[in-house]
């Protein structure tokens, strides 16, 4: 069972499909990840813009949006993740605070706004991080100031661009979670 830890929809269930093509951020990693979100180095998650890339259930975008994210724009290609997150949009009524992108976070249009927090979670293994990051460098897709945590497998072995740098990072089991910022 996946839920939102804090904030407006506190302990509302999301829905997530089986299978293992989804395997949304655990409750605990979304709880420590927040919890280190709120540290003066990073900008307020009250009133943010924020992309959530590879989005399958939403659960970080919502559990952004229910801290007092002012806008989520999820992006998702997956029809059977597509499907399970606009369930998730609809059980919490919130389909006027988000928008969804149905795209590959590997081609990114260019940025209509620029986002203070992105979050990441693609599939371990897979490649896609890098191309990603890339992406959103390439499309402004990230505010001046803004920060973008990705997940990734612990062993993932990971070659980050020269533009961002790496400002926090932790490991949790097989999970790990990377927090970068333009490298200025």
């Amino acid at each position: 069972m996946t839920r939102i830890i804090s904030g407006k929809y506190k302990g509302r269930k999301l829905a997530v499909a089986e299978g293992r093509d989804i395997r949304p951020t655990t409750d605990r990693m979304r709880e420590r990840v927040f919890s280190m979100l709120t540290h003066h180095r990073y900008p307020d998650i009250k009133g943010a813009n924020v992309a959530d890339l590879f989005a399958g259930t939403g659960a970080l975008g919502l559990e952004a949006l229910s801290r007092g994210a002012k806008h989520i724009t999820f992006v998702e290609k997956s029809p059977k993740s597509l499907q399970n997150l606009e369930y998730n949009i609809d059980i919490l009524k919130v389909s006027d605070e988000v928008s969804v992108l149905k795209a590959s976070a590997r081609v990114l249009p260019p940025a209509s706004i620029s986002f203070d927090f992105i979050f990441m979670d693609p599939p371990y293994r897979t490649g896609l991080v890098t191309p990603a990051l890339e992406s959103i460098l390439s499309s402004n897709w990230l505010a001046d100031g803004g920060v973008i945590i990705t997940e990734l497998a612990s062993d993932d072995d990971i070659e980050f661009p020269e533009a961002l740098k790496i400002v926090d990072e932790r490991i949790q089991g097989q999970q790990r979670v990377v927090f970068l910022t333009h490298n200025q």
